[in-house]
């Protein structure tokens, strides 16, 4: 009997998310464990709102201490398994060295044949597998199921402890329209859709029922600028605003989103809001790989074999998919 699981993931938001999942399968195999998630600071409110996880592990905090502390701090967390599914030669290193009794990671990565003493064969970049389905595969030894759905994965988010929203945010939203977050930018992270196809969809979506929101960083805010000067009033700016808990509750309070691959489709999906994901027709970055998961997400891409932007962040094939498609999926999905 496990009594304290660590699931270490030190990268983004999207990628934590779709890690996540893991938690559940976790409790439901092993429902007197404690589970923690090791990540980096800006995805703490994130993991929070998950409530398969116990214990959030701030790596940004640890990683700065003297090693022997390192050392200390890693040894009373007194536990029994830790998966590494972002592979990190100093955790693995320190989980190692605290003597963590299994220590889970893939076989791909050679600085875990040294720390790790349960490996599982996974390589990622070619699998036709979904990110979220591959981290699953790393729970064998402890018991999962490796063959999980999309659909099951889903299920297994546990999107439920989301802090009420600031009442100056709620006064935003229209409780008589369809209150849409648009999330143009992508933080050079994957391909975009284009300005010029955000604005197309702008034109389409009636004013009356749809209540537009444009999210982003403070440092997407002038890169959106042509946006806010050509529509106006047709859409609400909320570039920057909010904390990321915040909006975490902000998109839990609206009705639905659409973006490319980022950390807030990803969100989206998982709080069960009416998600579309825009992707281009790449690995590793396809949908295949990558697209959202919930009940109510789903996806758009142009169906094609093209490696024209494989060295760069214009995606013909991406831009070329349809605005109106994108009315279909959000009509299809009210």
């Amino acid at each position: 009997m496990y009594r304290n699981i660590i699931i270490s993931r030190t990268d983004g938001i999207g990628d934590v998310v779709l890690t996540l999942p893991m938690a559940g399968v976790l409790k439901q195999l092993h429902p007197t464990a404690k589970i923690c998630f090791i990540g980096k600071s800006y995805t703490q409110p994130v993991v929070e709102v998950c409530e398969h996880v116990d214990a959030f592990i701030n790596w940004d905090e640890v990683s700065i201490l003297p090693y022997n502390e390192q050392l200390i701090f890693f040894k009373n967390l007194e536990a029994d398994v830790i998966v590494h599914v972002f592979p990190n030669r100093e955790i693995a290193k320190l989980a190692f060295k605290s003597d963590i009794n299994q220590r889970i990671g893939t076989s791909h990565r050679p600085f875990h044949w040294l720390y790790c003493n349960k490996l599982v064969g996974l390589g990622r970049k070619n699998s036709k597998l979904h990110e979220a389905q591959l981290n699953i595969k790393l729970l064998q030894p402890l018991g999962a199921d490796t063959n999980y759905s999309i659909t099951d994965i889903a299920s297994y988010c546990g999107f439920t402890k989301v802090q009420p929203l600031d009442s100056k945010y709620k006064l935003l939203l229209d409780t008589n329209r369809f209150n849409l977050i648009l999330h143009p930018k992508s933080k050079g992270n994957g391909r975009e859709w284009g300005l010029d196809n955000f604005g197309e969809l702008i034109e389409m979506l009636p004013v009356a029922k749809y209540k537009i929101f444009i999210s982003g960083t403070s440092d997407d805010r002038k890169l959106l600028n042509s946006l806010f000067v050509k529509y106006g009033d047709l859409v609400t700016d909320i570039t920057g605003l909010m904390n990321l808990t915040s909006f975490i509750s902000f998109v839990n309070a609206a009705d639905g989103l659409v973006a490319s691959g980022t950390g807030p489709l990803h969100l989206s999906a998982a709080l069960g809001k009416i998600t579309v994901g825009l992707f281009p027709p790449i690995r590793p970055i396809h949908p295949g790989r990558w697209s959202p998961i919930g009940a109510k997400a789903t996806f758009l891409v142009t169906i094609k074999n093209c490696n024209k932007c494989q060295n760069t962040n214009i995606c013909e094939c991406m831009q070329s998919i349809n605005p109106k498609e994108v009315v279909r999926l959000l009509e299809s999905y009210q």
